[in-house]
């Protein structure tokens, strides 16, 4: 199958500044070409993309997607904790078809917004891959841990074999994580079995860290050292890969040390407003080169999965918190959105336009008034482009959002079905 895109403004995310207008070709889930097409390039379906962007697909690099069930819901509460513990109790009710239901809303919302990959952090893990499967995008799902050693030990020997069809089906597009939810409610050994069980699959490490300045203080008063360093003394970074996400309260000697690590940063900068957590220092960061990537967070405390908004806050965020403009300019918020986060979760494949990636791609059309006149395009994707801007959605090559209608699932039944869970969960 090959596909051509005519006529677009390319912003393939390989140099910064760049755009190019220019043509794309697509065979099969490659990318063939930027540029003019070979003469041997003969075209199944063209789509004439002018007055469109067209740029890698986003990357939610940390998110809960199955609790966007509890979306809207407990908003007053005053702080991390305080909002979490009612929730907790609402998830303690939630059947396997909840997550299903719920994962399925969480991918529609994810494709509306041009995203074809995302991490997840929940459990029912097998639910959200089949979610995946029937979407046709991209995951990182995180075999979750909440428990003690035992628990743990029992749930990695379950969990990867409730996932494993679905995972095969993907064809590549789901990948198996560990996801140790945090230091307050994972022991010292659930960390350390879990690192040692992603080191022997090979497999990304995914935690919570430093979301909260209660979070740090309470890990200095039990271990006299950071959740970073109590981490770092256990063992948990050595020889494995990581997506550490949030990292708000972090030291410059922490964040020295995080620049020597395998380690990515998911920043949540929506959520952690939200719940009036506090301002990651981006720029910092950013200077160590440590690699940046954005996600979130679960849309019970975001409320939604929309990438171009969190573009948006993170720079602004990283503007005012500096009183520096220039520490986080637009094409490295689109870099966090794209290709970092393609990077961070172990999908090198994607992330950029330029022959021989796999297509993931999103046209994003710009005959708005919102994004009249569009001078620069960096810009106008950071400041002022919306999620319903986007217009089609590839992953892999394939189709799977159309002129804003998603080809996999049927939206409108999944959210009456969603809504109708969440009337039944209340009743529980």
């Amino acid at each position: 199958m090959n596909t051509l895109l005519k006529n677009a403004l390319v912003i393939p995310m390989t140099k910064e500044g760049l755009a190019l207008r220019t043509d794309i070709g697509i065979t099969d889930k490659y990318i063939a070409f930027v540029g003019k097409a070979p003469a041997s390039f003969r075209s199944d379906k063209t789509i004439d993309v002018a007055g469109s962007i067209v740029m890698p697909s986003l990357v939610n690099a940390h998110t809960h997607l199955a609790m966007g069930l509890m979306r809207n819901y407990k908003d007053t509460a005053p702080n991390l904790m305080a909002w979490l513990n009612p929730i907790w109790a609402i998830e303690a009710k939630l059947t396997d078809e909840d997550i299903l239901w719920a994962s399925r809303l969480g991918v529609c919302e994810l494709l509306e917004s041009g995203c074809t990959l995302f991490n997840d952090m929940y459990f029912s893990e097998e639910q959200t891959v089949q979610a995946v499967n029937d979407g046709g995008m991209r995951a990182s799902i995180g075999l979750t841990l909440m428990c003690d050693l035992e628990e743990a030990k029992k749930r990695l020997v379950d969990k990867p074999k409730k996932c494993r069809q679905g995972v095969e089906e993907s064809g590549g597009r789901v990948k198996l994580a560990v996801a140790t939810h945090a230091i307050y409610t994972c022991p010292e050994e659930t960390y350390r079995y879990a690192h040692d069980w992603a080191k022997e699959h090979d497999v990304l490490l995914h935690t919570h860290l430093s979301e909260t300045k209660g979070e740090v203080d309470d890990c200095l008063k039990a271990h006299g050292v950071t959740p970073l360093e109590y981490l770092d003394s256990i063992g948990y970074f050595a020889d494995t890969k990581h997506l550490l996400a949030h990292c708000v309260y972090l030291t410059d000697k922490e964040i020295e040390r995080l620049a020597t690590l395998d380690a990515s940063v998911a920043t949540n900068p929506t959520s952690n407003c939200k719940l009036a957590s506090g301002i990651a220092p981006l720029g910092k960061m950013h200077k160590k080169g440590v690699r940046l990537c954005l996600g979130t967070d679960g849309s019970s405390s975001n409320n939604n999965q929309n990438m171009f908004e969190e573009m948006h806050v993170a720079s602004l965020l990283s503007s005012v918190s500096t009183m520096d403009i220039t520490t986080l300019p637009p094409y490295q918020v689109l870099e966090m959105a794209t290709k970092n986060g393609a990077e961070a979760l172990g999908f090198p494949e994607i992330g950029t336009i330029e022959p021989g990636k796999e297509a993931d791609i999103i046209i994003v059309d710009t005959h708005k008034t919102h994004l009249t006149p569009l001078n620069d395009p960096f810009s106008a994707l950071v400041f002022a482009a919306q999620a319903s801007d986007v217009d089609t959605v590839f992953c892999q090559g394939k189709l799977v959002m159309e002129h804003r209608h998603i080809l996999g699932i049927d939206k409108d039944k999944v959210m009456e079905k969603s809504n109708l869970l969440w009337e039944d969960i209340k009743k529980r």
